[in-house]
């Protein structure tokens, strides 16, 4: 009997549905620099994932296998520096301080092998993106911006996933940041959710997704919304692991999505083009 005839057959479909491992190299960027693949592979082609820990990074030219991860006081919301600077007030002046500010991602081809591919850490701020492309598969969204970021801009991109299980970008407890005249394609899951991820890990969120501006983007939704403003408002299991302080989403775990402007964007292949759950938010299409 051969190995697979001898495997049963619900296993077998369980594991022929799961995506293959990928070993990532890391590498850091840990100073100011600037790095120009002119149209070339960077790290050879080898799945990649570039760390930035530096104020003043520019990467520009590069295709990317693999992705690029912002870091400050954590790798993400849950880490251990992030989790206990967030148990005073001040957590979000300290985690834009401690995260890479001024990153230039200029006409980078970024292909997902599975990790988020652009993951934006706690407290990132000023960075800009701009005539680049995310592709590839990931496990979770395309593009996220963590608890605490801010100010950054993202400008005629595009996000063509070709693999996902969320919304293409999470905008989660970020504010004042551009998201403008970017195309969105293949939204299976939703296009761009704002919302404050209250208490994963324990850690307190501070900032609410706000006085964001989201406009003249085209986005393929083919399923869930093109913009939820307000995705979340409590309802997960983890809410209250942050409990005890007077302050952020211990105090409240509404998304508090608010402030923010849309304007002239557009949807395609769905009726569900935004939702508001947020208050004093601008709406025009």
């Amino acid at each position: 009997m051969s190995i697979l005839c001898a495997i049963p057959l619900i296993a077998l479909l369980f594991a022929c549905s799961e995506a293959p491992k990928v070993s990532y190299e890391t590498i850091k960027l840990q100073r100011p620099t600037t790095i120009d693949c002119k149209g070339e592979a960077y790290n050879k082609g080898k799945v990649t994932e570039l760390q930035i820990l530096a104020d003043n990074v520019t990467i520009k030219r590069c295709k990317i296998n693999g992705s690029i991860r912002t870091i400050g006081l954590g790798h993400n919301g849950e880490a251990p520096g992030v989790k206990a600077s967030s148990t005073t007030l001040g957590h979000t002046a300290r985690a834009q301080a401690a995260a890479p500010k001024n990153t230039v991602l200029y006409a980078v081809t970024i292909t997902g092998r599975g990790r988020i591919p652009l993951y934006l850490g706690p407290g990132t701020t000023r960075l800009t993106m701009s005539d680049s492309t995310i592709k590839g598969r990931s496990d979770s969204v395309a593009l996220y911006l963590d608890a605490e970021s801010g100010s950054n801009i993202f400008r005629n991109n595009t996000f063509a996933l070709t693999s996902s299980s969320r919304e293409v970008i999470a905008i989660d407890g970020s504010a004042d940041n551009q998201i403008l005249s970017n195309t969105i394609k293949n939204a299976k899951a939703g296009g761009i959710y704002l919302y404050r991820n209250c208490g994963e890990g324990g850690t307190v969120r501070h900032q609410a997704p706000q006085n964001n501006f989201i406009a003249g983007n085209t986005i393929d939704n083919t399923g869930g919304y093109g913009i939820w403003l307000g995705s979340r408002n409590g309802g997960r299991f983890y809410c209250n692991d942050d409990k005890g302080f007077p302050f952020g989403s211990s105090k409240d775990d509404g998304d508090f999505a608010d402030n923010n402007i849309i304007r002239g964007n557009i949807f395609t292949n769905s009726a569900r083009t935004i939702r508001d759950d947020g208050k004093a938010n601008s709406l025009v299409d």
